[in-house]
């Protein structure tokens, strides 16, 4: 089964190299980088937590309790779509704006509310968590001046020690904004 949210389609082909946009269209939403190791292997853990509650509603029904096994369902889809939300967070783009997707809710802004996006040096959140480190974030600047939250960190999930895959995420993001802020 195809996951298309797992992959950046031809963003990474070396026929596209030459190309600052290489998708075919435009319309549609893309994340232009591949989930990191960090972002995969959670939603791993999460799917093989989910499976071993799925094994104990199996045991709990064939002993006869099928309340408990309802509860161990309803817990294992609740973990599975936990996991599909993890892998599905990150920066996405299309003609229409940026889109900042979040495990729990998602922020789009339409290109023309933009004035630049760029790469700036900054204290980042370590994998999300409260503790910060010195890293490079790429941040949105918007014509009314509200604060928005970095769309890339080098120290997220998706970019922890892979610094050239966050330059060429970036540097792919703010292609988008300058092709789409001029019209």
């Amino acid at each position: 089964m195809p996951l298309p949210f797992l992959t950046a389609d031809r963003a990474f082909d070396a026929s596209a190299e030459d190309v600052a946009l290489p998708f075919d269209d435009h319309d549609n939403w893309r994340r232009p980088y591949r989930p990191g190791p960090w972002r995969v292997a959670g939603a791993a853990g999460l799917l093989l937590l989910a499976s071993f509650v799925l094994l104990a509603g199996m045991v709990i029904v064939f002993a006869g309790a099928p309340t408990g096994a309802a509860v161990c369902l309803g817990l294992a889809a609740v973990i599975i779509v936990c996991a599909l939300r993890l892998l599905r967070m990150g920066t996405w783009v299309s003609r229409h704006g940026v889109r900042r997707v979040g495990f729990l809710a998602t922020a789009t802004l339409p290109w023309n509310k933009i004035v630049a996006v760029r790469t700036v040096q900054q204290p980042v959140r370590w994998l999300g968590l409260p503790r910060t480190i010195q890293g490079q974030a790429l941040v949105v600047v918007r014509q009314d001046g509200a604060e928005v939250p970095p769309l890339l960190t080098d120290s997220n999930a998706d970019f922890l020690s892979r610094t050239e895959a966050f330059d060429r995420a970036a540097d792919t993001i703010e292609a988008w904004g300058d092709e789409y802020r001029r019209d």
